[in-house]
């Protein structure tokens, strides 16, 4: 993991433990009905965890993490990687199943995704699940397993769109909290990691966009450009200017799979000055240039 999604990941995790989200979680559980979770920025970590509060009994028969059956894993890895790239996010799941993913932002960094829905729009019928058993594969469900899984489909509730949006805008209400609260949490000393440091990275999330010479980083951080670098790189193993690289080329990722912006573009978006830069930088971190890497990536999306 490198230095910048290190950072990301200590603050999903914290912000997960805060009293702020359990508080909220709790609230939002109860008065909605609904479940809810704070996930990390990885999509593919996604499985449910041991609080099956509010959750789609239905869900519950696919959905035991490994045995995860693999379109559910492609629904929750493709509604995350939307949300990434254009903010909240609402997909049904090959059963009909609504879910959502609100981002919770740190300046440009992605810390976590709230995490909501397995519910109906409309009221199935036993057609609606002839065709989702169909889907798993009729001749693979014995008896047993296809009762239970009746039970549990016609057990899941059924929310009214308008309704369910209202809901979700809570949630995009509450992401913005989130987000100023991993503010707060980043500049607080944790295990090894001083505070200074911790101080200067939000910094740095923040203004992404903008030139960040080593002594203005430095000065946030109230420490000496020189005792700056060295306690920088023994809490990243980075210099400053890779990390800030590195913190950019994730940044000019999400925008790259936005098809109708320019390369050029992004580049001045993301804080280069010069396209000549940002694809020196893109292709030394990443491996490929900023143009092959898009290709690729909306080639795979399209298969």
């Amino acid at each position: 993991m490198n230095a910048a999604k290190g950072f990301e990941a200590t603050l999903h995790e914290r912000l997960k433990q805060s009293e702020l989200f359990r508080v909220y979680q709790d609230a939002f559980r109860t008065a909605t009905g609904l479940p809810l979770r704070l996930l990390g920025a990885d999509p593919d970590h996604w499985c449910l965890d041991e609080n099956s509060t509010n959750r789609s009994p239905f869900c519950e028969k696919l959905n035991h993490c490994h045995a995860a059956c693999a379109a559910c894993v492609e629904t929750n890895r493709r509604l995350m990687h939307e949300a990434e790239v254009g903010g909240p996010t609402t997909c049904h799941c090959f059963a009909g199943l609504t879910s959502t993913a609100v981002p919770v932002k740190m300046g440009a960094s992605i810390v976590g995704f709230l995490r909501t829905g397995q519910v109906f729009s409309r009221t199935p019928g036993e057609a609606d699940f002839d065709v989702v058993l169909g889907k798993l594969g009729r001749k693979q469900v014995d008896e047993e397993t296809r009762t239970a899984l009746h039970d549990a489909y016609f057990q899941t509730r059924t929310i009214n769109p308008e309704r369910y949006g209202s809901m979700v805008k809570l949630l995009e209400s509450f992401a913005h909290q989130l987000g100023q609260h991993a503010e707060s949490l980043a500049i607080i000393e944790e295990g090894s990691e001083p505070a200074a440091i911790a101080k200067a990275r939000k910094y740095i999330h923040q203004h992404l966009d903008e030139p960040l010479p080593l002594g203005a980083v430095a000065r946030i951080a109230g420490l000496s450009e020189s005792h700056f670098c060295r306690l920088f790189k023994d809490a990243t193993g980075l210099t400053l200017t890779d990390y800030v690289n590195r913190c950019r080329v994730e940044w000019a990722k999400k925008e790259l799979l936005k098809p109708e912006m320019r390369v050029s573009e992004i580049a001045f978006q993301v804080g280069y000055q010069s396209l000549s830069q940002f694809n020196r930088s893109f292709a030394r971190i990443v491996g490929s240039s900023p143009t092959r890497w898009r290709q690729d990536q909306l080639q795979k999306a399209a298969s």
